[in-house]
């Protein structure tokens, strides 16, 4: 190869690429523009990420100081409510019941209400956006080259900016966690949408249904297996984002298994693992059975 550069032009050895002085300076008007921009806005920006911290902080009050045994059997019974499934139950009960013997109960507490609050961030945005999505072919155009970018996009990359603008702290951890696993949830709701069959919603149309009935009437109904299937996605990468957002200030489960790699703490972060695993199969089977359930009444009523 060396033999080759000596007789070949530098510009087919060495790439050509810009100048360095080029891209530092490029790099740095970009870097204290953002910066700027943060400073003059930081007011505005603290004012409209503030209801998210008082929910943050009032759902994490709620979940650490209720007593363990009325979690307990609240957990059990949404669980029920929505799976209908006796196992799920007794999983449940005893997938908590040792989280709590090996004094994880808190943290467990703390990273449930961040759960909670990023998934219903995630389904406030990602469902209309999913809608939009579905009713426009050019929306979706332009919305899934952005999915894709953030789908693939390493979740550490997401701390950067958030950090920039908010600084550390749980609403900094919460808004990658949001950024992170929204995807799936507008894909899958913008899928369950387009799946539906042509005939039905012909039929509503000629019973004179307005778009407005038609969406709600019998598209989302219809779609509503699939929409579950992207709350479960969501749910289950916010899980696995909350260890990543653990380096920002957001405590729980994440923030122990941090601490862990960091000490080489095999046993702390086994069991903290553990109980975010046995968090995630909670949800996950407590979501799919809702949305068999949901399939089958859905078959009952259209097949």
């Amino acid at each position: 190869m060396a033999i080759q550069c000596t007789i070949l032009p530098n510009v087919l050895c060495n790439f050509p690429a810009i100048d360095e002085s080029l891209i530092r300076l490029a790099r740095k008007n970009i870097d204290d523009g953002f910066r700027a921009s943060v400073r003059a806005y930081g007011n505005l920006i603290d004012a409209i990420v503030q209801p998210l911290q008082w929910f943050l902080n009032y759902l994490e009050w709620i979940f650490t100081n209720t007593p363990w045994f009325i979690i307990l059997i609240a957990m059990m019974l949404v669980v029920y409510a929505a799976s209908r499934n006796l196992k799920i139950v007794a999983g449940t009960a005893i997938s908590m019941i040792l989280i709590g013997v090996f004094g994880l109960w808190t943290d467990t507490m703390t990273t449930l209400a961040m759960v909670t609050v990023c998934t219903l961030i995630a389904i406030i945005i990602g469902l209309p956006i999913g809608i939009f999505m579905a009713r426009s072919d050019r929306m979706q155009s332009i919305v899934n080259p952005i999915l894709d970018v953030m789908q693939t996009m390493p979740s550490f990359v997401y701390l950067i900016p958030v950090v920039v603008i908010f600084g550390i702290g749980k609403v900094p951890g919460l808004i990658a966690v949001v950024i992170y696993a929204v995807p799936p949830m507008i894909r899958l709701t913008n899928l369950g949408i387009r799946l539906v069959d042509r005939e039905v919603l012909e039929a509503a149309d000629a019973f004179g249904s307005s778009h407005r009935q038609k969406l709600f009437n019998v598209q989302i109904p219809l779609a509503l297996p699939t929409i579950m299937a992207g709350i479960n996605q969501t749910i289950m990468m916010s899980l696995a984002m909350v260890v990543v957002a653990s380096m920002v200030g957001v405590g729980g489960l994440g923030k122990n298994t941090l601490q862990a790699i960091n000490n080489q703490f095999f046993t702390v972060g086994f069991l903290n693992g553990f109980a975010l695993v046995a968090i995630a199969i909670i949800f996950d089977r407590t979501s799919q059975a809702y949305g068999r359930r949901l399939q089958k009444h859905s078959e009952v009523i259209h097949g």
